[in-house]
């Protein structure tokens, strides 16, 4: 029944140093067409990282957000440079953004931010068996690295500071994924 539809064009309307703002005419199975615009990143995509400091305790920072024009709570996250895989994006971004750097690293999925109109990919990894390890990263200040128990899980969703989607998707993953493997050792 799914029958991808066909791109006769593709534009580039407006660039800017993050995005491409993309015009695409789209032709149905059906023959109805449409013109959609997407946000196209103009990076490898990026990581979002859930770093253990053992099987309780999950590392998360404050960070300035500009869309929201506040410090948010969230996961480490950041792009994944040329050449980097994403495992090796998370584990740069652990040691840029809090100081660790991680034994094991485990890929969990990728996963869109809005696939409507933006192609975004970001790829979970849970980091665990950190060790001490820091780098100069690009955030403009240093962020406040803030510890949280997954047992908690429930009420820090609610946390009026913890909007990012990503980052509450990405802790009950990791919950249950932590508690599989304990099942399993």
């Amino acid at each position: 029944m799914r029958k991808k539809p066909i791109l006769s064009s593709i534009q580039n309307i407006a660039t800017t140093r993050f995005f491409n703002i993309q015009s695409m005419d789209v032709e149905f199975s059906n023959g109805e067409r449409r013109q959609y615009e997407r946000l196209k990143p103009s990076s490898n995509g990026a990581v979002l990282v859930i770093p253990m400091l053992d099987d309780e305790t999950v590392l998360m920072i404050y960070e300035y957000s500009g869309g929201t024009d506040r410090y948010e709570l969230a996961l480490t996250k950041g792009k994944i440079d040329d050449g980097e895989t994403p495992l090796e994006a998370a584990n740069r971004e652990l040691i840029e953004e809090i100081g660790y750097g991680a034994k094991r690293l485990t890929y969990m999925k990728a996963m869109s931010i809005a696939p409507g109109y933006q192609s975004s990919v970001t790829h979970i990894i849970l980091a665990q068996d950190l060790y001490a390890a820091s780098a100069q990263g690009d955030e403009p200040e240093p962020l406040e690295v803030v510890e949280h128990k997954l047992a908690d899980l429930e009420s820090l969703v609610y946390d009026d500071n913890l909007t990012e989607a990503r980052s509450i998707a990405a802790l009950y993953m990791a919950k249950e994924l932590i508690r599989q493997q304990n099942i399993s050792d």
